[in-house]
């Protein structure tokens, strides 16, 4: 043997904080060595495992539209998934087992923690912990999750390897788990509107962008909205009496240009079916007796409590884009559209026939102008404030009017102010029956003003 190295395992080294480190030997040097392989072994189980489970669907489709042997391995090593993660499971557990017990001969065989048995034990926890948390689990399972495919590709055959080793007890331990699954019934993973919502709130503006957030925020709210809160009500409805002549008729739709209108006889809360404009385009050269009423569709009746997702679903199956809705004695209370239900996920959709000063004007970032018969919907998605601060208030009332209605228990008179939470209502227009423009006033916190 050389005689530096001789010297090296001879020379003791002075105690520090009572702590006696004895020669170095042979066996600790391969102890050493052994720790630093089972290291390296125990790196690559848990990218194996970060990689096999991190694949996406994209990679699931390279794999399937390749050639090669070996990505066919992988997916059957994917398909099994109960076996692939016992089996990588079983072998962290065994190395990291290995490595414990070689670090504690190590630290016994060089060290001497008679005199300082607490510091020891701390010494020892801390870098034998450190070394497997670093090595083993943080660094190999951060580039695994980065580089799946790749990783899933190049430890292939050393998790086969595996596989074949750790057989039986992989076996062992998937059939208790089969059994424990027969056992134990999986609890159910409910999740409120409102956990779903918070969630969303959370998340950070670097995720997703601000049109991307509100469509979610309108996709989690989409099954909890009812009919009546998106309808058009019966006093904004556009409707055509049955026994109105041909010519007339055509007036009235080229003067609306609704490419859909309900027919009622007598009142509006007899509907008897809807007229499609493009049902009349083989008949405008018509005389003014033509019976225009025969080529009616018949309507589609809806509660006003149904969900606007079960609405959409049977817009959908019935393929129409119109719906009457009636309230609990079977009177029209307004009408709803596949595009009212579908502006609660994307919002508002203009066209070349749609004004928007009818329903709202902006003063500036805190004021706004809307007509009372505005849908509060509209108000929460226009002023971006969470309207689940005004559901107690607002009791039956959809519109802002009503809303105000259910605050005051009166009809307030022209210039009256009404404040709720952080808005100021100012009545601009209003008579002995209803409310017909109100100001609303944005008032921002101090905190906010300083943020």
């Amino acid at each position: 043997m050389d005689p530096w190295v001789t010297l090296l395992f001879q020379i003791p080294i002075q105690p520090v904080l009572g702590i006696i480190v004895n020669p170095f030997s042979v066996s600790i040097a391969i102890a050493i060595l052994s720790m630093i392989l089972l290291l390296v072994l125990v790196a690559l189980v848990s990218a194996a495992e970060s990689a096999f489970f991190s694949l996406s669907p994209v990679d699931m489709e390279a794999l399937r539209e390749s050639s090669e042997t070996r990505d066919d391995k992988i997916l059957l090593l994917i398909n099994t998934p109960k076996r692939l993660l016992a089996t990588l499971l079983i072998s962290i557990n065994f190395i990291n087992i290995a490595i414990v017990i070689l670090s504690t001969f190590v630290f016994e065989e060089l060290f001497d923690f008679s005199a300082n048995p607490v510091v020891g034990f701390v010494i020892q926890v801390v870098v034998v912990t450190f070394l497997i948390l670093l090595i083993g689990e943080v660094i190999p399972k951060i580039y695994a999750t980065q580089n799946p495919l790749s990783t899933s590709r190049t430890l292939l055959y050393f998790v086969t390897t595996l596989q074949k080793i750790f057989y039986p007890i992989s076996s062992l331990l998937v059939f208790s788990t089969s059994m424990m699954d027969k056992w134990v019934k999986p609890k159910s993973h409910n999740i409120s509107v409102d956990e779903l919502s918070q969630a969303l709130d959370l998340t950070s503006d670097e995720d997703i962008t601000e049109g991307d957030h509100k469509i979610l925020k309108g996709i989690v709210k989409f099954g909890n909205t009812d009919v009546k809160q998106i309808m058009k009500s019966r006093m904004d409805v556009t409707a055509f009496e049955n026994n109105l002549n041909y010519k007339k008729l055509l007036d009235n739709i080229t003067h609306y240009g609704f490419s859909r209108v309900p027919i009622y006889k007598e009142t509006i809360d007899h509907v008897i079916g809807v007229l499609y404009t493009k049902d009349l385009l083989q008949y405008l050269d018509e005389a003014d007796d033509f019976n225009w009423q025969g080529i009616i569709r018949p309507p589609f009746f809806v509660p006003e409590n149904k969900k606007i997702d079960d609405l959409l679903r049977e817009f959908q199956y019935k393929k129409i884009h119109l719906a009457v809705v009636v309230d609990e004695y079977g009177g029209t209370s307004g009408i709803v559209t596949l595009e009212d239900v579908i502006e609660e996920i994307v919002g508002e959709i203009n066209d070349e026939f749609d004004d928007d000063d009818i329903v709202y004007s902006k003063l500036d970032d805190n004021n706004y102008v809307f007509e009372g018969k505005a849908h509060l919907t509209d108000v929460y998605r226009i002023l971006e404030i969470d309207g689940e601060v005004f559901e107690d208030a607002k009791g039956e009332a959809d519109t802002l009017g009503g809303l105000i209605l259910e605050l005051e228990e009166r009809i307030p008179k022209k210039g009256e102010k009404i404040r709720f939470e952080n808005l100021l209502f100012t009545i601009e227009a209003a008579d002995n029956r209803k409310i017909k423009r109100v100001k609303i006033t944005i008032e921002r916190r101090e905190e906010e003003d300083e943020d």
